[in-house]
């Protein structure tokens, strides 16, 4: 399976590696895109993460899913409606879409939570957010997968590899880093 994951200038960067790190463990193939011009995105910690490659020169709605990290660069991303509008792409092509922390509100934007929707996000996205699950650390609701915060990358990580690469797998991975299966949502 191909995911792409996005890396935003004020990417929250425990967002980002975290669930790729865990992602690759379990054997999956995860491209870093940049949402900027540059390869080399600053996140919201002033570390230099490096992408493989630039949003702009790849076909995004080719990889089998997109996952996107929050920060305080989520802001932007909003801003400019083409991640939302990407985040649509995906879910009309019955794609899964993985957010966690502030990303959410990029799906929300995207019309993607709303009725009984209970995704989970960082707590400062309340108000935008109202029926925000503000208690679990990975939300499945069909092929939106939701996290809380960096707090929980880990869990997000293996929550994704569980989905995409099967729970055996997720488990193995939680094992090599001294968890256990109950540590795999």
């Amino acid at each position: 399976m191909r995911i792409l994951l996005l890396l935003h200038p004020g990417v929250e960067e425990l967002e980002a590696v975290g669930p790729t790190d865990i992602m690759r463990r379990a054997g999956l193939e995860v491209t870093l895109a940049s949402t900027s011009d540059n390869l080399l995105v600053k996140g919201r910690n002033q570390i230099i993460l490096s992408a493989d490659v630039l949003l702009e020169d790849i076909e995004a709605e080719e990889f089998d899913a997109l996952v996107i990290p929050g920060g305080p660069g989520v802001t932007d991303l909003r801003k400019d409606g083409s991640i939302a509008n990407l985040a649509k792409a995906y879910t009309s092509a019955l794609k899964p879409i993985a957010a966690i922390c502030a990303a959410p509100l990029l799906l929300k934007d995207a019309g993607l939570l709303g009725g009984e929707s209970r995704p989970a996000a960082h707590f400062s996205c309340k108000e935008e957010i109202p029926n925000l699950d503000d208690h679990s650390c990975f939300v499945e609701e069909g092929r939106v997968y939701t996290s809380r915060s960096a707090g929980d990358a880990i869990a997000f990580g293996l929550g994704l590899a569980a989905r995409f690469a099967g729970k055996e797998k997720a488990i193995e991975v939680a094992e090599t880093i001294s968890l256990s299966a109950k540590d795999v949502p």
